[in-house]
C-alpha cells in the first residue's frame, strides 16, 4: 500500500460533476461515483499536501455506518464495501477501490442536519454569550466539552465554499418545507443517539456529526458521508474530561497543529510537517479500528 496521498481524481472519458474539499463525484450515467480523496481541509483551506489513506478511511467508514444503520434508513448506496467498480473505470478501479462508493442519483436536500450531544466548538461559543445552540436553551452552569441533557438537533444552510451557516429549525422547515424537516429531525437524532452508543462501547465519544438526506424517485435517502472522522468530532472515551478542549480522532488534530502557527487562515495554506501528517494518518486509522475492531485493509 502506498503511503502516498491521492490528491486528484481525474478519470478521462467520465465527467466529474463535482470537486469538493476532500471529494470529487463523476457521473456514470445511470448513478454517480463519489471518490474520496486524501485532500483534508481546516479552517476552510485544503492544506497543500494530504494525509496517506484518508479517503480510504471516509468511506470504508461510511460503508461500515450504512451497513450498522440501514435498518432505521435506507441509503444511497448501489456497491458495497467488497463490490467492484465499474468496468468502465478501467485502469483506474485498483487505485480508486477502497477509497469509492457507487450511489444513487439523489436530490440533496439543501440543508445540513447537524446532531450535537456535547458542548463543543461553534456551539460553546454561542452557550457563553447567549446560553443557547442555534437558538435552543440550554441549562445554565455548562462547561466546555459538556454532555447535553437530551442531544439537539441543529440544521445548516450548505455552503459551495467557506462555513456552513447554523439556523432554525423554523428557518429549514421554510427551506425544505415542514413535514421534511421534522422527518429529517426525528432520523437525525435516531441515527445519532444509535451511532453514539455503539461508538461509546467500542472507546469513542461522538461530539456531534453531520448528515445528509436526499431524495430519490419519492424516498427519502441518507446520502454522502456518514459519521466519518470528517463529518463528526470523535474523542477518546478514555480522556474525557468537561471543561477543556478534548483530544481527538478528527481533523482537530491538524487545526491544533495550525493554531500554533503565525497564518491568517486565508490561502495559500501552509503545508503540514511530515510529524502532523504521520501522527494525523495514523488517528484516521486507529479511528477506523477501534468502531470496527479490524484493521483497515483486513
Amino acid at each position: 500500500m502506498s503511503d502516498a496521498p491521492l490528491l486528484q481524481v481525474d478519470l478521462p472519458g467520465i465527467p466529474k460533476v463535482k470537486s469538493g474539499k476532500v471529494r470529487e463525484v463523476f457521473d456514470l450515467g445511470e448513478s454517480l461515483l463519489f471518490v474520496a480523496t486524501d485532500r483534508i481541509s481546516a479552517f476552510d483551506c485544503v492544506m497543500p499536501n494530504g494525509i496517506p489513506r484518508k479517503g480510504e478511511v471516509l468511506t470504508q467508514i461510511s460503508h461500515f455506518w450504512f451497513d450498522r444503520l440501514s435498518g432505521l434508513v435506507p441509503n444511497h448506496r448501489l456497491s458495497g464495501p467488497n463490490d467492484a467498480l465499474p468496468a468502465v473505470l478501467g485502469a483506474n478501479a485498483a487505485r480508486l477501490a477502497r477509497r469509492s462508493m457507487v450511489v444513487r442519483k439523489a436530490r440533496p436536500l439543501a440543508i445540513e442536519c447537524v446532531v450535537r450531544g456535547y458542548l463543543a466548538g461553534s456551539g460553546w461559543n454561542e452557550y457563553r454569550q447567549s446560553g443557547t445552540v442555534c437558538g435552543v436553551a440550554l441549562p445554565a452552569g455548562l462547561k466546555e466539552s459538556s454532555e447535553l441533557p437530551e442531544p439537539i438537533f441543529t440544521p445548516a444552510t450548505k455552503a459551495e465554499s467557506g462555513h456552513d451557516e447554523n439556523i432554525s429549525f423554523e428557518r429549514a422547515s421554510e427551506i425544505v418545507g415542514r413535514d421534511l424537516a421534522e422527518r429529517v429531525r426525528e432520523l437525525s437524532l435516531a441515527l445519532y443517539r444509535e451511532a453514539r452508543a455503539y461508538a461509546r462501547q467500542r472507546g469513542i465519544l461522538i461530539a456531534d456529526t453531520k448528515f445528509e438526506f436526499g431524495l430519490w424517485n419519492g424516498d427519502l435517502l441518507l446520502i454522502d458521508e456518514v459519521l466519518t472522522p470528517d463529518s463528526s468530532r470523535f474523542w477518546p472515551a478514555d480522556a474525557y474530561q468537561p471543561g477543556r478542549t478534548q483530544p481527538s480522532f478528527d481533523k482537530q488534530f491538524v487545526r491544533d497543529y495550525l493554531l500554533t502557527l503565525d497564518w491568517d487562515k486565508t490561502p495559500p495554506a501552509p503545508a503540514l510537517p511530515e510529524e502532523i501528517v504521520a501522527r494525523t494518518r495514523d488517528k484516521y486509522l486507529e479511528a477506523f479500528q477501534l468502531l470496527t475492531g479490524r484493521a483497515l485493509g483486513e
